[in-house]
C-alpha cells in the first residue's frame, strides 16, 4: 500500500537510495507495485523518451494508465502517433485538453500566435494549454511517471529516479530514464521497434507544439528547436517554473532556488 501524501518524503528518500543505480525497468516495477493502478499514471508528450517509458511499462502492466496533453496546437504527426500507439500497444491514451474558456480569453486578448510576442506571453500560453490541464490531473494522483533525463539540459541535471514533487502538492515523481543517455533511449527504440513521431525523420529532435518547434541545424543542441527565438533557459512550466528578467531573458528555477540560504559564517 502507498504511504499517505504526508509520508511521501520518507518513501521518496528510501526509494531514491534503493533505486539510484537501478535500471528503468526496475524503477517502473517499484512505482507500478507501490501505488494503486488508479493513482499512478505515465505522463508523456509522445517523444522518444516517453515512448521508451511506455514500451517498458506495458511489458510490466499492460493496463498501465497513460495520459498526454493535447494543447490544440500539436503537429499532425503527433496525432498520427496517438493512433499508432493505440494500434501497437492496445493502450487507450487519456487525452487532456485545456479549458476552452481560458484559451478563448487568452487568444482573444493577445492573438493566436501570442507566443512570439514576448516570453511572458509564451509562458502564459504554455500555462493555459499545458500546465493547468496537467495540474488538474495530478491532483487525482499519488504518483506520476515521466521521461526526464539528466543530460537533456542544465535545468534537468539533478533529476532523481524518484523525487518528491513539491511543485504538485508533494506527490511522487518517478523518472525511470534519469540515468540514461539519449543514445540509450534510441537503442531501446531500435531494439524493440518502438513507434516514433515521423518528425524525427525531418530533423526534429524535441517535439512540442507546432508553432514552438522546428528542426535543428547541424551542431545545435538537441533542444535547440524548442522556443528558438527566446534568449535564456527554456521550459514550458510542466516540470520547472521559468521566470523572466527585466531584459526579457528567461531563467528556469531549480531546487537551488527554493533551498534555504546558508547562514553566514563568523570565520
Amino acid at each position: 500500500m502507498p504511504q499517505p501524501l504526508s509520508d511521501n518524503a520518507t518513501l521518496v528518500a528510501e526509494a531514491a537510495e534503493q533505486l539510484k543505480d537501478a535500471s528503468p525497468q526496475e524503477v517502473l516495477v517499484w512505482g507500478l507495485t507501490t501505488f494503486p493502478r488508479n493513482r499512478i499514471s505515465i505522463c508523456t508528450s509522445l517523444q522518444d523518451e516517453g515512448m521508451a517509458v511506455l514500451d517498458m511499462a506495458v511489458r510490466i502492466d499492460w493496463a498501465v494508465n497513460v495520459f498526454t496533453i493535447d494543447t490544440g496546437r500539436l503537429p499532425a504527426a503527433t496525432y498520427d502517433l496517438m493512433d499508432e500507439i493505440n494500434d501497437r500497444f492496445g493502450v487507450k491514451i487519456e487525452i487532456l485538453y485545456p479549458d476552452a474558456q481560458e484559451v478563448s480569453e487568452l487568444v482573444s486578448e493577445h492573438g493566436i500566435n501570442l507566443m512570439y510576442k514576448s516570453t511572458e506571453l509564451r509562458l502564459s500560453c504554455c500555462e493555459v494549454r499545458k500546465v493547468l490541464p496537467l495540474n488538474r490531473r495530478l491532483k487525482t494522483l499519488d504518483a506520476w511517471i515521466t521521461g526526464l533525463r539528466r543530460d537533456q539540459n542544465a535545468s534537468r541535471a539533478n533529476v532523481e529516479v524518484v523525487e518528491l514533487d513539491e511543485q504538485h502538492g508533494g506527490i511522487v515523481k518517478i523518472n525511470p530514464l534519469a540515468n540514461w543517455t539519449h543514445e540509450q533511449v534510441l537503442e531501446h527504440i531500435e531494439t524493440y521497434n518502438v513507434p516514433r513521431n515521423s518528425l524525427y525523420r525531418k530533423g526534429y529532435t524535441s517535439i512540442g507544439c507546432d508553432p514552438c518547434t522546428r528542426a535543428i541545424e547541424p551542431g545545435e543542441d538537441l533542444r535547440a528547436g524548442r522556443w528558438w527565438w527566446e534568449q535564456g533557459d527554456t521550459e514550458c512550466g510542466i516540470h520547472y517554473e521559468t521566470v523572466v528578467d527585466a531584459d526579457g531573458n528567461s531563467r528556469v528555477l531549480t531546487r537551488a532556488d527554493s533551498a534555504p540560504a546558508a547562514e553566514a559564517s563568523d570565520t
